[in-house]
């Protein structure tokens, strides 16, 4: 590992346009990531139906002193699929470490939002000594009840073949799910729904979403399973206080399972922190990975 990874440098803000857009093969599967900065390996790592357009927001802020890397997770976002790829967690996870490797990313640290603070958990677990810390944004995890009936029904054999035909068309069921991700429906910006939605208007991220809802529950047991491996991991929680989605009394539990853990409550705020409130998220990472 060189000298430069292992230590952050010196400040250098990111300037317009040094963003890249990139791609790579796992597992013969094409997956496009966006890169940026300098320094020690990060890794962002989106929700169900999110992509990198997530955190157009975070990278300039942590590539000042990091090597940020935002994958479009295989089946979500600009990344391609294939028709019997296995969408559980723990093969989410493993996809996720081969996108290590292939990078040649011996280790980092891993940020997760919602669904993607799932498999920065499981891959951790999974190769503990490969991650210096976690920041999980509203994690899914084994103690909120919300999702639990939704994704029963939408992965029922009656819903889910017309779900899929019909998701792709249907603006306004996108509209009206994104909203309810805000504490403050006012702080949704210009062109943020136009981002979400442009890879959404093909069926592939809906089926990998389905996959991830058919294995939803199981992989809650298997995740709270393997959570004692990855106790003595660092972990920044961050979750916003009228989060419809990932319940928040939930983070007590979860807090627990790690020895270290910094805690954040953005009060008002719902599901996505760095979307609605980005300089108050970025400034709460950036404390606790840069010191600041």
């Amino acid at each position: 590992m060189s000298s430069r990874e292992k230590k952050v440098g010196e400040q250098r803000p990111v300037a317009e346009g040094a963003i890249q857009d990139c791609s790579i093969s796992i597992d013969g599967i094409h997956l496009h990531f966006q890169k940026a900065g300098a320094g020690p390996a990060l890794v962002l790592l989106h929700g169900l139906l999110g992509h990198c357009f997530s955190w157009r927001r975070t990278i300039p802020a942590l590539a000042t002193k990091m090597t940020v890397y935002a994958p479009d997770m295989p089946g979500a976002g600009f990344s391609d699929s294939s028709p019997d790829m296995d969408c559980s967690l723990e093969s989410s996870a493993k996809r996720l470490l081969r996108f290590m490797d292939a990078l040649q990313i011996e280790e980092c640290d891993l940020l997760g939002s919602s669904h993607g603070g799932a498999v920065a958990m499981m891959a951790t677990a999974l190769e503990p000594k490969r991650v210096r810390r976690m920041i999980l944004a509203a994690p899914v995890n084994p103690w909120s009840d919300h999702g639990k009936f939704l994704t029963a029904f939408l992965s029922s054999a009656l819903v889910a073949p017309s779900f899929l035909g019909l998701a792709p068309q249907l603006r306004i069921l996108h509209e009206f799910y994104f909203r309810r991700m805000f504490g403050d429906p006012r702080r949704i910006r210009p062109g943020t729904l136009d981002g979400y939605m442009k890879p959404l208007l093909r069926r592939e991220p809906f089926q990998y979403a389905m996959k991830v809802i058919r294995s939803w529950n199981q992989d809650l047991r298997k995740l709270r399973s393997i959570l004692p491996r990855v106790a003595n991991i660092p972990v920044l929680l961050i979750w916003g206080s009228l989060d419809t989605a990932v319940n928040p009394s939930s983070s007590g539990v979860l807090r627990r399972q790690f020895h270290t853990c910094k805690f954040v409550m953005m009060e008002g705020v719902g599901h996505l922190p760095y979307e609605e409130v980005p300089d108050d998220f970025n400034r709460a990472v950036a404390e606790f990975l840069l010191g600041r």
